[in-house]
């Protein structure tokens, strides 16, 4: 069993089978797991993406700059950091949001010890608008929040159950790694974070364990320590 976890959400986990906006069902299911996990006695900071309202990345409306494309992407992480909050606490949960974006009426400022005093408390910490910044995605703000935390991992929750060495979806013989080095994963250019958020594992020893999140226990399965997905280390 992991003693403090960092759990990577993708915003499309969020808006579950819809694709767009936030499925408050699918979103309970999740919150469920989650607080499951907390009560067994791991801490739980949480780091959410918010591709389904707004992806950075892309050309903006009207030609946006990719600085404003970001800051839109970021807010879009706070809207989902609310919705988890509201659908843990109705588990029963004590939770805190943190953003690195000031917002005070919503949710607390990040501050790095108080983060860790409210994980050491059975709180369940929500990290929300990413590292603040532009140009860096919510990938490398769960590294980065990882790292600052001193979790033992972070947990990549996927709709595959790994890492492949090739797109599963559109290569039946595609073939699932056990474990793999932060490296290879670099090399050759898979899917697992972007490249900044590897440098960052690889240069901090933080292990990435990618498993599939829409296999009912398996946030459960991951936080015991149990061998499923794919984990890159060194």
């Amino acid at each position: 069993m992991y003693k403090r976890i960092l759990l990577k959400l993708s915003g499309e986990a969020m808006a579950g089978e819809a694709g767009f906006g936030i499925d408050a069902g699918r979103v309970g299911e999740m919150a469920g797991e989650i607080h499951d996990v907390a009560r067994a006695g791991v801490e739980v900071g949480m780091v959410v993406g918010g591709g389904n309202f707004f992806r950075g990345l892309q050309p903006g409306p009207g030609n946006l700059d990719r600085v404003a494309t970001d800051q839109m992407g970021m807010l879009a992480t706070v809207i989902n950091a609310l919705a988890l909050q509201a659908a843990l606490e109705k588990h029963g949960a004590f939770t805190r949001v943190m953003s690195a974006i000031e917002m005070h009426q919503i949710a607390e400022p990040y501050i790095r010890r108080r983060a860790i005093r409210h994980l050491e408390k059975g709180r369940l910490v929500i990290f929300a608008a990413g590292t603040g910044s532009p140009y860096f995605s919510t990938d490398t703000a769960a590294s980065l929040r990882a790292v600052e935390i001193k979790a033992d991992v972070i947990a990549k929750a996927t709709k595959v159950d790994g890492v492949y060495d090739k797109d599963p979806a559109r290569h039946p013989d595609a073939v699932r790694y056990e474990r793999i080095s932060y490296q290879e994963v670099l090399a050759r250019n898979l899917a697992v974070m972007d490249a900044t958020a590897i440098s960052m594992c690889r240069e901090n020893r933080l292990p990435i364990l990618v498993f599939n999140l829409n296999v009912p226990g398996n946030i459960m399965r991951m936080a015991m320590g149990e061998p499923i997905g794919t984990v890159v280390s060194d």
